[in-house]
This record gives C-alpha cells, structure tokens and sequence, in this order.
C-alpha cells in the first residue's frame, strides 16, 4: 500500500499549485479563524481554481457552525471535510461529504472506540495533543500509542518533516501523512525545497515497504 501526502495549511495560490506539481496527493485548507493559516473564502476559490485535475481539497473546520460550513461548501469545491475539534460523529455526517475526525492523542486515548463512533469516517487523523492548540504545532506524538489494527485509514500527523517521513512510513504504515509546520518558512507561508523533499522522503519509505 502506498502511504499518501496530504499538506495542509496552505494560505497562498502559488504554494498549493506547486505542492501538486510535486505530487501531493491533497491540500488543506483551515477555515478556523483564530489560525495563522486561516483563509477566507474568497482566498480558497482562488486557490482551488488554480490547481490541476487529481488534487484533492481538504477543508479543515473546528467546532464551527453549520450555517458557516455550509457557506463556505457553497462556494468552495471541497473533495473532504476535515473535523479538528470535539464535534461528535452525527454533526459530522450530515453535509453528505466524505469526512475526516482529528485525534489528539495522549495516554489513554481508546483509538478502536473512537473509530466505531466515527465509523463513517473516511479517516482518523491522528495529532499530537496541545492543551492550547488544535493543531500545527509541530509537535510529535508517541507512535507507540497507535494500534496495530484498526478499522478506520490512518492519517499520521504531529511533529513530520523531511528527516522522518521515511521513518514515518516505515514504522507506522499509516493510510496518509499529513504536514502543516514541517514544510514552512513560516505560519501559512510553504517552503518549496522542504515540501519536495518531505514528498521525496515519504515516497523513499513506499519503496522499502512496498
């Protein structure tokens, strides 16, 4: 199986395009306003417009409000929708769109019971937990905590760069990595050399483990 690469965060027309050129299988984009990557709508079309066939567009949203996501669903083209807060699974599943449910993990965490309450889910996006972020911190999580079996895609994230997407892949095995800060120059803004050589990296660990 062939680990895909999802990068999120992008804020600019120029990065996104780029990133689909490297080969990245989808982009995100965060419609959460208090995030250094967040983008208006107007800004999204523009980006999504821009892209070539075969990139997918993930749309990331924490605790918001029907009406605004069904606003911005509208007028965006949005392949997946991207939940990355403490909505349950029936808020979740009613804008008929393939969904992704965001985990921050931590001791304790029950990853199998978690997959039966989203089991609709396309996903189970897991993240480092940060009591004061949700998300794109940077940070890494103990992969240990991830179980061996599960019924839902993996989506690894928390903490990836170029030095360990390799590592990623091979240990983990996950469906997709996901990277937001670890392919910056800063918030928002995507580094083209670091997005290339994550993608590179992350193909590298296909190689070995295919």
């Amino acid at each position: 199986m062939r680990t895909r690469v999802k990068i999120c965060g992008f804020t600019r027309v120029e990065d996104a395009v780029y990133a689909a050129y490297l080969g990245v299988d989808a982009i995100g984009l965060v419609f959460y306003p208090p995030s250094p990557r967040h983008v208006e709508i107007e800004q999204a079309i523009k980006i999504v417009n821009a892209l070539p066939a075969f990139t997918s567009v993930v749309a990331l949203f924490v605790d918001e409000q029907e009406a605004r996501i069904r606003e911005v669903l509208a007028q965006v083209p949005i392949d997946c929708l991207q939940f990355h807060g403490d909505e349950p699974a029936k808020a979740c599943r009613i804008y008929g769109k393939r969904y992704i449910k965001a985990l921050r993990m931590k001791d304790g965490i029950d990853i199998s019971a978690l997959a039966e309450h989203y089991h609709d889910a396309a996903g189970l996006l897991l993240d480092a937990f940060h009591a004061d972020a949700k998300g794109g911190t940077g940070n890494q999580f103990d992969w240990a905590l991830i179980p061996a079996q599960c019924s839902l895609p993996i989506i690894l994230a928390g903490g990836l760069n170029e030095t360990n997407a390799k590592q990623a892949v091979q240990t983990v095995k996950p469906y997709a990595l996901d990277i937001s800060s670890g392919v910056e120059v800063k918030k928002g803004v995507k580094d083209s050399l670091k997005m290339a050589a994550f993608i590179n990296q992350a193909n590298e660990g296909n190689q070995v483990t295919a």
